[in-house]
């Protein structure tokens, strides 16, 4: 059993599945972390941190800030708009450059798929992607795998559907080989031209009509219409796409069990995900984001070289909060 995860968190291809395992185990005890009213341990005090974006986000980088501060690292936030990546500076650069002021790790978003890899095969630095590309988002792959496994109390034999803009989309893509590595069946849905066909090598179920995914799933991912990358005309238009594919609560009246429904965010309300289905009972939307803070407490914690059981005292005696 593998209960290291190496240098760099790249994406969840390359993880095998104890490793995963791993991290959502160490997560787990995380999660109360969050419920104290001090909530922070001193499991990364005296680290230094890097979120490095090139790509505008809300919900990732500001999951990642709130997973570093109650860690107690230090943290820095650098965006490429205004920094020297604006002047021509490129990637290895601005990477080298921080790694020169002694930092420990840096997190990533970039819109080039494997920025993440070439970063990390070029710095001593561990390397976190944050997302990159149309590659992998592995820590929402992870946090999507720690809400069904808190709702079904497994992953092995659930059957999952991600539903929409799976062509564009790298959570579909950490989501699927997640789901596969713990032994859940994945299934794809959504209009042909973004489906990717290859898909099907992996043993993933291609199903054409939202109809069949709702009635074969224990789980629905939805996934938002990337509209930002589409640079041809991928579906007629919005409307007409919420009608064939939409996750509407009428579509779901007719499944034959009660779905759980995920979505990564941000939500295209109307399009892909009806209101009254992102915020009825089976939404566990919310829950997805808590347990981000949960899940990347416990990559940077695990790179960082703590125990597992981090509240042992092999474990740094991180149950502890901090003064």
């Amino acid at each position: 059993m593998t209960r290291t995860l190496g240098k760099d968190l790249l994406d969840l291809e390359s993880l095998t599945g104890d490793q995963i395992r791993l991290i959502l185990d160490t997560a787990e005890p995380f999660k109360e972390v969050s419920e104290r009213a001090i909530k922070k341990v001193p499991a990364l005090r005296g680290k230094t941190i890097v979120n490095l974006f090139f790509e505008p986000s809300t919900r990732t980088r500001i999951s990642f800030e709130f997973a570093e501060h109650r860690l107690s690292a230090d943290t820095v936030n650098v965006a490429a708009s205004g920094s020297s990546v604006s002047k021509g500076e490129t990637l290895v650069d601005t990477a080298r450059n921080l790694e020169a002021m002694r930092i420990d790790m840096v997190v990533i978003r970039h819109g080039a798929s494997g920025a993440a890899q070439f970063l990390g095969n070029r710095i001593r630095s561990n390397v976190i992607n944050a997302g990159d590309g149309m590659h992998e988002h592995p820590t929402q792959g992870l946090l999507d795998l720690l809400t069904l496994r808190d709702r079904f109390g497994r992953i092995e034999g659930l059957k999952v559907a991600l539903c929409g803009d799976v062509l564009h989309s790298r959570v579909a893509r950490s989501n699927i080989w997640g789901l596969l590595k713990l032994g859940a069946e994945v299934a794809v849905c959504g209009p042909a031209t973004l489906i990717p066909r290859e898909f099907a090598q992996l043993g993933v179920q291609i199903l054409p009509r939202i109809e069949d995914a709702i009635a074969w799933a224990d789980a629905l991912n939805v996934l938002r219409l990337q509209l930002e990358r589409m640079v041809a005309g991928f579906v007629p238009s919005l409307r007409e796409y919420n009608r064939v594919f939409g996750v509407t609560r009428r579509r779901l009246e007719r499944a034959p069990r009660d779905l759980v429904i995920l979505h990564p965010g941000p939500m295209n309300r109307g399009v892909e995900i009806d209101s009254d289905v992102a915020d009825g009972p089976y939404s566990v939307i919310l829950p997805q984001v808590t347990n981000g803070v949960a899940v990347r407490m416990a990559v940077l914690y695990l790179l960082a070289g703590g125990a597992p059981d981090w509240r042992s005292p092999a474990g740094g005696g991180a149950g502890k909060p901090d003064d």
